[in-house]
């Protein structure tokens, strides 16, 4: 039964965090103001774009060609990202609710994933 449950979450937070980052770059002032900080396009919006992108691609390569335990240690380092997104949020005048609300908890949901790949 835990089987599914952790490539379920791991799929889902794969596939969201691709979602962002394909959003980054085709609607970057949209996805700026989302992320909770306001910015007009440029290329750090994009670099954001593609580096979130590829973190959901990787997730998912990892998933089916490396297995649980790969996914959970990748799932535990890229948790380190929305924690940093957490403290740029809040440094940059962004308001704590969108700070913790979207950035903490998505840290605690990764790293529930990758607790959950490691006991597969």
């Amino acid at each position: 039964m835990l089987t599914p449950i952790a490539y379920g979450l791991a799929i889902v937070l794969d596939l969201l965090v691709a979602f962002v980052g394909a959003r980054f770059l085709l609607q970057p002032e949209a996805a700026a103001t989302g992320y909770g900080v306001a910015a007009k396009p440029n290329a750090y919006l994009t670099i954001k774009g593609v580096r979130d992108f590829s973190y959901g691609v990787l997730g998912l390569a990892l998933l089916g060609f490396a297995g649980a335990h790969a996914a959970g240690w990748f799932m535990l380092v890229v948790a380190l990202n929305p924690l940093g997104d957490t403290l740029i949020v809040l440094r940059n005048g962004g308001t704590k609710a969108t700070a913790f609300g979207i950035h903490f908890a998505t840290a605690v949901t990764v790293l529930i994933s990758a607790a959950l790949l490691f006991a597969v």
